[in-house]
């Protein structure tokens, strides 16, 4: 007998336009517990749109984004991240002057329930909160293989390095869904196979589903369990990575063609 899972996220008849530019155009996928969903199309196809749409930062004019069964349409970026969604972003968002430790614990910002006043006189519920985040942090920074710059101002480390410190930010959080906006963009060959290790950890230690947008065809095709992909705002196939490196209409959409030649090229750059 087969096992049904819940849908952790659902997307239906995803509609978004700016003026009279439509950036998507009834899209619809969903995301299960535990799984590691990626979105690939060439620039501009809207993979981005699709995720300022589920983090609240933009509002489809038609559609539902449902998360947990319930509806997060037009919440509040702050809101939406409370109920479980946590983001990176393709352009690094950190606090430079900051250290690396004190970046990761604004991750926690949501979760610490202590009013202003308790904070300031330092009162025990406001320690006990501060103890339980400190532990998790440093957790993470474990997990992450951060300890050597857990002090370090963010500013001064390697690029490679604040991309982790913007996943473990994210981390903080405790999401229940992540989305990883182009995670290994910018990276050398190193830095690329460390972050592909430490989504892997994600998924297997923390398990957590995640949304992937990411331009890098053999990361996306080695980690992915399915793949969709969007071209022009619309949804053009939906599967795992096999069936999607062999959909000709995947292959047109990346080298503008389907001769035999093109496609024996494009199926060689999408595995």
């Amino acid at each position: 007998m087969a096992v049904v899972t819940t849908p952790l996220l659902t997307a239906e008849g995803i509609t978004l336009r700016f003026g009279g530019n439509v950036a998507l155009d009834d899209v619809s996928f969903e995301v299960r517990p535990g799984e590691l969903f990626a979105i690939i199309g060439p620039n501009g196809a809207g993979k981005t749109s699709t995720f300022n749409c589920i983090s609240g930062v933009y509002r489809p004019q038609a559609g539902e984004i449902t998360f947990r069964g319930s509806s997060v349409l037009g919440q509040r970026p702050d809101r939406i991240a409370g109920r479980g969604i946590a983001r990176t972003f393709q352009n690094i968002e950190l606090f430079d002057n900051l250290s690396v430790l004190e970046n990761l614990l604004l991750g926690r910002h949501h979760l610490m329930h202590s009013p202003w006043w308790q904070a300031l006189a330092w009162l025990p519920g406001t320690r006990r909160e501060e103890r339980a985040a400190r532990l998790e942090i440093e957790y993470l920074i474990e997990f992450l293989d951060l300890t050597a710059v857990r002090r370090h101002p963010v500013g001064i480390l390697p690029y490679g390095i604040k991309k982790r410190v913007e996943l473990g930010r994210a981390l903080a959080m405790q999401p229940e869904l992540l989305l990883l906006d182009e995670p290994v963009a910018g990276m050398n060959a190193e830095e690329t196979e460390d972050m592909a290790r430490f989504i892997l950890d994600i998924r297997t230690e923390l398990g957590l589903a995640m949304i992937m947008v990411e331009h890098d065809m053999r990361l996306v095709m080695d980690l992915a369990d399915r793949v969709m992909v969007i071209d022009f705002g619309r949804r053009i196939a939906l599967g795992t990575p096999q069936e999607v490196q062999r959909d000709p209409a995947v292959i047109a959409a990346y080298l503008g063609g389907a001769t035999d030649e093109v496609l024996e090229s494009a199926q060689e750059d999408l595995r």
